[in-house]
């Protein structure tokens, strides 16, 4: 039967079947003749997407469900191990860079001298010295950590002892603060080797008069994660510096305090 289109518009002789793939092409219909309003759900599908070249795709996206999103990799800060002794750090699947905090540890409070009762104070001891790196640990499946320990804070007349180096395989390491030393002398803040920066322990500090018949220790230094020792009996923590002796007039006094274990804190990433 022959398509005609009469005066009034009305188009006759199409059948059931509608027309011929190819008959209404791009050219045929006209700007914004076809809306939203033509395209009933389900009726674009995946093969009538394949084509659409990104210049069609602007405008704002309606909201999205984070149950609707997939195939979408997590990347950034996604774990962390903590080290408070020696150990052995192993990658977590997934991860190809770590950001490691090694930290040495705090030296010794500074022992007594029993030549006189100001000679029995001493100074506070050092903090331990902290190295910061990020390493690609793509080709890498575990590394040794080594913790350095507290440095010992000895009985009078005794010296007391700088805090140990801790390290992490071959990359960085943080070296333990210096021992407190007899009457003023203060242990000095410990360095740090192979980061990409370093933070360094901060120094004890010197014996003080309490009043006229007291003398009171050095305060220990700080390290990055740890506050310095400052009281009789407080030890250094996480890498920082003991407290000096301490003496009165009537004769002895109290021992100074030992230095923090070093610490180790790697951030892992994907």
């Amino acid at each position: 039967m022959a398509i005609v289109i009469n005066g009034s518009g009305t188009v006759t002789g199409i059948s059931v079947g509608g027309l011929p793939d190819g008959i209404v092409d791009a050219g045929t219909l006209a700007t914004n003749s076809v809306d939203s309003a033509e395209l009933i759900d389900g009726a674009v599908d995946d093969s009538h997407m394949a084509a659409m070249a990104a210049s069609k795709l602007t405008g704002a996206l309606p909201a999205i469900s984070g149950a609707s999103l997939t195939g979408i990799p997590v990347t950034g800060l996604t774990s962390q191990q903590v080290f408070t002794s020696s150990g052995t750090w192993t990658k977590p699947a997934g991860i190809t860079k770590i950001k490691v905090y090694i930290c040495g540890g705090g030296g010794g409070g500074g022992s007594g001298n029993s030549g006189s009762w100001t000679s029995w104070t001493s100074g506070g001891a050092g903090g331990g010295g902290t190295a910061v790196k990020i390493i690609d640990v793509t080709s890498i499946s575990s590394e040794t950590v080594t913790i350095g320990a507290g440095g010992v804070a000895n009985a009078v007349n005794v010296a007391s002892t700088a805090g140990g180096t801790s390290s992490f395989g071959s990359h960085c390491s943080g070296y333990g603060g210096g021992q407190g030393l007899y009457q003023n002398g203060v242990g000095q803040g410990g360095g740090a080797t192979g980061g990409d920066y370093i933070i360094y322990g901060d120094s004890g500090t010197k014996n003080s008069v309490h009043t006229s018949t007291w003398f009171y220790g050095g305060k220990g230094g700080a390290s990055f994660f740890g506050r310095g020792a400052s009281g009789t009996t407080q030890d250094g923590i996480q890498g920082s510096g003991g407290q000096g002796a301490r003496a009165y007039t009537s004769g002895g006094g109290s021992d100074g305090t030992d230095g923090g274990a070093g610490f180790c804190l790697v951030e892992e990433y994907k």
